[in-house]
Order: structure tokens, then sequence, then C-alpha cells
């Protein structure tokens, strides 16, 4: 074999091999700053789609719908309002622990409102929130979980309502303390 015709075979080859070898790097890299992105939320999606490359598509759409969203930060007279209304919600935990929760749920909503979050639907909020908020979401799904049994004909016990208080905390303390800065993904 002639050295024209091993440069014809080697040349090609080594291109295609070069070209997998940075589509592979490229994918890594994607996966990589998705899991950093969303936390727990892309194991829970890989295992909702059955495999990554679904969930990975699943997520950039909902990177791409979070950028269109209009998320804008807070006034600290706004952020001072929701943190005297979540005092006042601790409070009514003594004497009334299930409305409490109802209205902690309902806090939490309002607030997502005000930051520009869309509130229809439980499951959109999830997805929307999961982009800047995966590593609380969690938190938010089990107390709208408790939440939910203490409206049905089930009741939840005080600690069970007390720990739905825990995990709405964590998600409401994440949105009003986000809401003057930009998240990870707007530096």
């Amino acid at each position: 074999m002639s050295t024209g015709t091993l440069l014809a075979i080697i040349i090609p080859a080594a291109v295609v091999i070069a070209l997998i070898a940075l589509a592979v790097a490229l994918n890594t890299r994607r996966r990589s700053r998705l899991r950093d992105r969303f936390g727990p939320e892309y194991d829970r999606t890989v295992d909702d789609a059955g495999s990554k490359r679904a969930a990975e598509h699943d997520l950039d759409a909902r990177e791409k719908r979070h950028a269109s969203l209009d998320i804008h930060p807070l006034s600290s007279g706004t952020r001072d309002r929701y943190a005297q209304e979540w005092s006042g919600v601790q409070e009514e935990f003594v004497d009334r622990p299930q409305d409490a929760v109802h209205d902690a749920d309902q806090l939490v909503t309002a607030l997502m409102r005000e930051r520009g979050y869309p509130t229809e639907g439980y499951e959109q909020q999830m997805r929307d929130l999961s982009v800047e908020h995966g590593r609380t979401l969690e938190h938010y799904r089990a107390a709208h979980e408790i939440n939910a049994l203490s409206g049905s004909s089930q009741r939840a016990t005080t600690e069970q309502l007390r720990g739905a208080m825990v995990h709405y905390r964590a998600l409401f303390d994440e949105l009003l303390s986000n809401g003057d800065q930009p998240g990870p993904s707007r530096a």
C-alpha cells in the first residue's frame, strides 16, 4: 500500500475520531452543566423521562421557557412585607396548624407570582421553579403533599404539618433571598 493511500485512509479516520471525541466532550459538558443547574431535579427528570437524552431535552426546554419569563427582583419593602407575613403564618401554627400550612402554601404561591413566576398549575410551577430552585424543589413537593393530605379525609399529624412548614420555609427563603439578585444562570 502506498503512502498516499495510507494517508487517504488515516486522515479521514483521524478526523472522524476527533469529531466523535468532540461530540462526546460537548455532551459530557452539557450533562454536567444540567446536573449542576438542576441538582436533584436532574435525576428525578431522568427517572421520569426514562432516558438521559429525553430528560436533557426536557430540561433544555425548561431553561428556554424560564428565559422567556419575566422573573424579577423584589424591592426591599416587598421582601420585608413577605417576611412579616411569614412570621404571622408561623404564629398561626400554634393555634391552627392546618390553617397555617394552607396559608403557607398560599404565601409561597403569592411570592412566586410577585417574582414573576406563572402560578397556574402545580406541575408547571414545578417545571418553572426547577430551573433556578432545583435544590429546594423537593421541599416544595413534600410540603404540597402534606398540605393535600391535610385537606383530604385523612388528617396530617401535627408533626407532619410542622414538617410541611419547614419545607415551605425552604423554598420561601430561597425565593425571598434571591429576589434581589440574579440566579446562577444570569451572572
